[in-house]
């Protein structure tokens, strides 16, 4: 009986093993159309051809022809080179330093003072009130500013055994120029005799400029070697950044120096940024000496015989020397003029127009070049100034007279 029910069911089982088979068979039937449709989706441009043959991808494509797929690889042009290989970086050597070149644009900058004649400084220029020219050309001025800045200034005094009256003069107009400065200001003093000897460093104290002032009560040397103290003063002050005055308080004659005046031109021509106020002393002794010759033994005092003709040299190297910087030489005759002089220096200072431009002839030769600075009215004609009560005044225009055209390495 039990194998009567076995093989029942193993009929039974493939029976029903035979039906799924035949079920899934028929389910394939309906699937297999729906997948089909599925691999390749139909498109809009597709379902409009009407039976019009597909668009096939051109041969030089390089890929395969036919409505494939999507996609079609170009194929490799054989005769197109590769790129090139990037640049290689060369390695840095220890130890060796980087260099780089660095070009300098000149650019010249000129301070211009411009006054009445009485010495009032003419306030309210512009740039187009102003003409430079350097070796006769004009220049384009690319900078303009009116300056009001403190004061860095040298100031060297001639002190020597040679007239009493010259000493005290120069102590004179040496506190008379103290008196005016301000608290913003740096001042130094130094005097000279046989050499330049400096008594206090760049200070904003007064009371020490008085003291070193006070210590020039006996001098050691009649030697006036104005010179060599100049030169000195100048070699020093190029290690000073910025804008620098020397006021140069002397006789004007020089003695014995070991400077020439022909080295001495070029020490001034290779300065920058330097300028010189020479302040004449002892001119009413000379124009005394003048009228009474018999009288005078040697107007320069004791030991060293000075004639007329010496301090009128002297008078002429103070005026070169202020005129190639850009300064003035003043001649007192009287002590109470120093006050108003010393104003007028302190205003020069104090107030001038800074131009700057770049030349037309950018060659750094070492040629000295000439400059000149013209004030004009607005139309290009004469510039006209009237004081307060309406009378016109002439005006003077003071700047340096050139400079050296060198290569400056900073």
């Amino acid at each position: 009986m039990v194998s009567e029910r076995a093989a029942l069911s193993g009929r039974l089982g493939y029976k029903s093993c035979g039906t799924l088979v035949i079920a899934l068979l028929v389910s394939l039937l309906f699937v297999a159309p729906s997948f089909g449709q599925n691999q390749t989706p139909s498109s809009p441009e597709q379902s409009q051809d009407n039976g019009k043959p597909k668009q096939e991808v051109p041969d030089d494509a390089g890929g395969p022809t036919g409505d494939i797929g999507p996609y079609a690889i170009p194929k490799k042009n054989p005769e197109t080179p590769p790129p090139p290989p990037p640049p290689v970086t060369p390695k840095k050597v220890e130890g060796m330093p980087d260099y780089s070149i660095k070009v300098n644009v000149p650019l010249v900058n000129v301070d211009v003072m411009v006054s009445t004649k009485n010495g009032q400084f003419v306030p309210g220029l512009k740039k187009d009130n102003f003409r430079l020219f350097e070796d006769g050309n004009p220049q384009q001025i690319s900078d303009f500013s009116v300056t009001k800045a403190p004061i860095t200034a040298v100031l060297l005094v001639e002190f020597a055994s040679t007239n009493y009256v010259f000493m005290v003069q120069a102590l004179q107009a040496s506190y008379a120029f103290v008196n005016t400065l301000q608290k913003q200001d740096w001042v130094a003093v130094s005097y000279f005799d046989m050499q330049p000897h400096i008594l206090v460093d760049f200070t904003q104290d007064k009371r020490a400029l008085y003291g070193a002032l006070n210590q020039m009560r006996i001098p050691g040397f009649s030697e006036t070697n104005i010179f060599d103290a100049l030169y000195d003063t100048l070699d020093r002050l190029d290690r000073i950044d910025g804008k620098k005055y020397i006021i140069l308080v002397t006789t004007g004659v020089d003695t014995f120096s070991k400077i020439t005046l022909d080295t001495m031109m070029k020490k001034i021509k290779a300065t920058k940024d330097v300028t010189i106020f020479p302040i004449s002393v002892g001119f009413i002794v000379r124009e005394w000496c003048d009228v009474n010759p018999g009288q005078c033994r040697g107007a320069h005092g004791i030991g060293i015989p000075v004639g007329r003709m010496d301090y009128l040299q002297g008078d002429n190297e103070m005026r070169t020397f202020a005129a190639m910087t850009g300064g003035r030489a003043y001649f007192p005759r009287f002590e109470g003029e120093l006050p108003e002089l010393f104003g007028d220096i302190s205003n020069d200072i104090r107030n001038q127009y800074s131009l700057a431009y770049h030349p037309t002839n950018t060659k750094l030769d070492g040629t000295y070049r000439k400059l000149k600075v013209q004030v004009v009215a607005p139309d290009g004609g004469p510039l006209k100034v009237k004081d307060q009560k309406g009378k016109e005044q002439k005006i003077e225009v003071v700047s340096r007279d050139g400079y050296t055209a060198k290569h400056t390495v900073d």
